[in-house]
């Protein structure tokens, strides 16, 4: 498209000023506008260069990432630019990130820019936009390769999410800070806090060698006070959650929050298994139903539920089905029962804990003939852990760690789990120690229970359905055999 003068004029004008194009070339909405450190961050990039932020969910980070995107393209196009955007997972450029660039660029103000707006078939598409001379873009952040090879005079390189991108990712783009053919380098980095390692942790603690990015902190406060997180909000997640709670400090405080030492299943491998599940719902979850986990409460006003884990192919947790039950015990455990049966599909196994209430609804499932075999929590096992060097006290306590070696992010089995507050909450709260003879000892569930002041029931049924069938097999093969795991979780 040929540059008009009035065209040139405005990128001049808003080359370097981010801030006055957010402001003049927007349509905000009514009653709305740029928070103050909106304003601030995008004052500061092009200045510092490499701009990092943290902060509370919500805060608006993913709309500034986009503004950057549209400033950056709209002001070099003519020149030779580029502008890469990368995410921990992919998912957040393709769900977020770039419907996100869609809606800002519907919002922008073409008689202040003074061209025509972007054509949605050759200009702005649903991963990149396209103009005469330059081009944004999406990538993986899982090969470093393709940040390297990208060549311009001028290259904006956008983090969302940052907290979980690969080392390598950001060496890569680092190069092109270095590099003589590139007149103009720009990053920005956004996201909220996650785990106390990795390079966006390390550039907000200012570890030796960052010091050429500039960090920011917005603070929960900052974001009340612009009007994009309520108070009552984060009130309630202090509540939900305790103010000690790694999502509490990550996703409300806009905080790093260390992993306790002595907990079982960290945050972020939960969160990483939640974004695989988004992606299979995405494709309409495809598979087979494989396991009801079952979690037998006790029923009756302020007594545990009854959780229900659907899973697929061994690995994927559908869906999590919780009921309040009758005061009764016989009775709460037929209506169990009744929710099971209509649940189950052909072929899957039922994994429910069969001790104290949750004994009746073993029985009557046995009884009427359904694929089930119970979970005592117990029960010793000779399972050893994955490096073949630790034992386990009993089922509760195999079933916890080797729910988490299943989690690892280098595993390979790519566990699914819905993204449901109580379901985190539970997977995060056992703390575990070593006792004599080598083996792993997870706290009791009374124990949590009197910590957290709830039962991490959703948890229990969960990892009974991935967990469970591993530990029937084994007692089945001869009881207490040693050995360390070979777990295939389809063959059931």
């Amino acid at each position: 498209m040929p540059k008009t003068d009035k065209y040139a004029l405005f990128q001049l004008t808003y080359r370097d000023d981010p801030v006055g194009f957010m402001r003049d070339c927007i349509e905000w909405p009514k009653a709305t506008g740029p928070a103050p450190y909106q304003d601030e961050i995008l004052r500061t990039l092009p200045i510092e260069k490499r701009v990092a932020v943290r902060g509370p969910h919500g805060l608006g980070k993913t709309a500034l990432a986009a503004i950057v995107v549209l400033w950056f393209a709209l002001t070099r196009d003519g020149e030779d630019w580029k502008v890469l955007t990368t995410a921990s997972a992919f998912r957040q450029l393709d769900k977020f990130l770039w419907p996100e660039i869609h809606k800002w660029a519907r919002r922008l103000r073409w008689d202040k820019i003074c061209r025509p707006p972007f054509n949605s078939r050759t200009e702005l598409m649903k991963l990149s936009l396209q103009l005469s001379t330059g081009q944004a873009f999406a990538l993986s952040s899982d090969d470093p390769n393709s940040i390297e090879g990208a060549h311009a005079e001028s290259l904006c390189y956008v983090f969302d999410e940052a907290k979980a991108i690969p080392d390598g990712i950001w060496d890569s783009a680092e190069g092109a800070f270095a590099s003589p053919d590139t007149a103009e380098v720009l990053a920005l980095a956004i996201s909220t806090p996650g785990p106390t390692s990795g390079r966006f942790y390390e550039i907000h603690t200012r570890k030796a060698g960052t010091e050429n990015w500039w960090p920011r902190h917005v603070t929960l406060d900052e974001s009340i006070s612009a009007g994009r997180i309520s108070r009552s909000w984060a009130e309630q997640c202090e509540r939900l959650w305790g103010e000690d709670d790694a999502r509490y400090k990550n996703r409300v405080l806009g905080e790093f929050a260390a992993q306790d030492e002595t907990g079982v299943i960290p945050l972020a491998w939960i969160e990483a298994a939640n974004g695989r599940w988004e992606d299979w719902r995405d494709e309409g979850f495809p598979g087979r139903m494989t396991t009801i986990g079952v979690d037998m409460g006790g029923g009756g006003e302020g007594g545990d539920k009854s959780v229900l884990a659907i899973v697929y192919d061994g690995v994927k947790v559908k869906e999590l089905r919780s009921y309040g039950l009758a005061n009764d015990p016989h009775t709460a455990s037929m209506e169990i029962v009744g929710r099971i049966r209509g649940a189950v599909q052909a072929g899957a196994l039922i994994i429910p804990d069969a001790q104290g209430v949750g004994a009746g609804a073993y029985n009557r499932l046995a009884e009427l003939g359904h694929n089930v075999t119970p979970f005592i929590a117990s029960f010793g096992t000779g399972l050893r852990d994955a490096a073949d060097e630790m034992g386990f006290v009993n089922w509760r306590s195999a079933m916890w760690w080797i729910g988490r070696e299943m989690l690892t992010p280098d595993s390979g089995f790519d566990i699914c789990l819905p993204p449901d507050d109580d379901l985190t909450g539970d997977l995060c709260a056992p703390k575990y120690r070593v006792v004599s003879g080598g083996r792993y000892q997870i706290e009791s569930k009374d124990a949590v229970r009197k910590r957290i002041k709830r039962s991490t029931d959703s948890a229990d049924a969960v990892l009974q359905a991935l967990v469970g069938p591993a530990l029937a097999r084994e007692r089945a093969q001869g009881g207490e055999t040693m050995g360390k795991l070979v777990y295939d979780p389809v063959r059931f």
